[in-house]
């Protein structure tokens, strides 16, 4: 007994020096890392658990979370067997659309608010005022679907906070419908949204409405390699999941004004031709690489004034058509990496107050520069960890002690943009104004129809289910079908017409 014991302990032992010897070995042989792109993301060539974020061609060295692994194709953190370990030599992807009319640099002279609004590098305040006379904007963005998962986190976030002005704070929520699998993103992977939860909660989005939240839509199925796709492809998706949200939500096409491609990754001119197409009035699918002065929100009448994150983003004019980039937060030293999602940047072994910290900083950025809106955007993702959720609470807090700052949607943004006024004139903004009284409004859905329907994706058939305050559908409603027909003919949406 005793010898076994002393060789399953020795083994044991033995195991970790070997272990411990090879990590070493490891560490010591491998080289300096050098950045194979001014900018990125890119595998440590020695390890899985780390990856390199590169900014103008320094390398900032990254910790995977516990038991997560760089996937160098996906450039997120995911479990080992998931992960495809680096690095990976790659080529572009070959672009689908035709060769692209280069856009105009910005001419200011012939760009007048409220139809158009550029400047050369992006970070010009609109109408000419001053920093100190403008109010800071902050637009909290939910990425993804809504479901009973996530539903509690999001009322807790907004629950009893005003702003200066004595109305609710308000959000902007990009909905998917498609919600029976893992959110993968940024530098961490947490298992959320729905595995087991088969419910599809269209009746808690109805709630959001009524809260005076914004609707915004991302797409149907999610799908990652959508950039890849043509017009058509962008307009099932987009134009499908408005019209899905109208038929299943107490909502008209004039109240879903905005979209956001999956995974920030912008499908070249074809997502853009149909959002025009389609009467869309704002996309928010750009994000800009970390910049000492953050970018304003701009139309896309002219070239883009700050290079992309993606290498998909539009080169043709667009006119008209709003923008708001997503300026990736970060800090002094880049500690956590830099992201345009939240839940992108990796705050391993931080507690709430260092996080606090990190987005106050980054904030104050755009606070005492130019006050470009600062966008708060995030997954269900960011929820899952108390520290964050805490820092999140104290940072809001904290934003909440100081009089020029309001929490608005992206179109009440853009609607400030337009005829921009001073902080003392803010009254006579409309769309910012409220009756705090007729805001304490009766939820619009009490007994919401609990639908099981069939769907085949795939060639494999699942029943699925969702809630509505609407009748339930024949068929679970999907890409080319999203009015939930027993029928075989794809769904025709009608163009914009102006």
């Amino acid at each position: 007994m005793g010898f076994k014991l002393f060789s399953r302990t020795a083994l044991i032992t033995l195991w970790t020096l070997l272990f411990f010897s090879i990590s070493v070995r490891s560490e010591d042989d491998c080289p300096e890392f050098e950045c194979p792109a001014k900018d990125g993301s890119f595998a440590d060539p020695c390890t899985c658990r780390r990856f390199y974020q590169c900014v103008e061609f320094f390398p900032y060295k990254n910790f995977c979370p516990s038991n997560l692994y760089w996937d160098d194709i996906k450039k997120l953190c995911t479990f080992k067997n998931e992960a495809v370990c680096g690095p990976v030599t790659t080529t572009p992807a070959p672009s689908t659309t035709p060769p692209p009319d280069t856009a105009n640099t910005c001419d200011i002279s012939a760009c007048q608010l409220p139809y158009c609004f550029c400047s050369s590098d992006g970070t010009q305040i609109p109408g000419g005022l001053n920093k100190e006379d403008i109010p800071q904007m902050v637009m909290l963005m939910l990425d993804g679907a809504v479901n009973t998962n996530n539903f509690d986190d999001y009322k807790k976030l907004f629950r009893e906070r005003t702003n200066p002005n004595g109305c609710k704070v308000k959000g902007t929520f990009f909905i998917t419908h498609h919600y029976s699998k893992n959110s993968k993103v940024g530098g961490a992977l947490r298992e959320v949204i729905c595995i087991r939860a088969r419910v599809h909660p269209n009746a808690h989005i109805e709630v959001l409405k009524n809260d005076g939240h914004e609707i915004a839509v991302s797409s149907i199925s999610d799908d990652s390699g959508l950039y890849l796709k043509n017009a058509s492809s962008w307009i099932d998706e987009l134009v499908g999941m408005r019209t899905l949200l109208t038929q299943q939500v107490d909502l008209g096409v004039e109240d879903i004004l905005g979209a956001r491609a999956p995974g920030l990754k912008p499908g070249f001119n074809d997502q853009y031709t149909a959002m025009i197409e389609y009467g869309f009035i704002w996309d928010s699918s750009v994000s800009a690489l970390p910049l000492a002065t953050p970018v304003w929100p701009y139309t896309l009448d002219y070239k883009i004034p700050h290079k992309c994150k993606a290498e998909s983003c539009p080169s043709r004019q667009f006119p008209g058509l709003w923008e708001i980039p997503l300026n990736s937060h970060h800090v002094e030293g880049f500690v956590a990496g830099h992201c345009p999602y939240l839940d992108q940047c990796v705050f391993t072994n931080m507690d709430s107050d260092d996080i606090f910290e990190w987005l106050k900083e980054d904030f104050l950025r755009h606070y005492t520069t130019n006050k470009a809106p600062y966008t708060l955007a995030m997954h269900t993702n960011w929820f899952t960890y108390k520290e964050q959720v805490t820092a999140l609470e104290k940072f809001m807090n904290y934003t909440n002690t100081l009089d020029d700052v309001y929490y608005v949607t992206a179109t009440q943004a853009l609607l400030w943009m337009t005829d921009p006024v001073g902080l003392d004139e803010l009254i006579l903004v409309d769309s910012w104004s409220c009756d705090p009284e007729e805001e304490k409004v009766d939820p619009p859905c009490v007994s919401p129809n609990q639908c099981a329907l069939s769907h085949t994706e795939n060639d494999i058939s699942v029943i699925k289910y969702m809630t509505t305050c609407k009748t339930c559908p024949a068929v679970y409603p999907w890409l080319g079908n999203v009015y939930g027909k027993e029928t075989e003919e794809k769904d025709v949406y009608p163009k914009f017409e102006d």
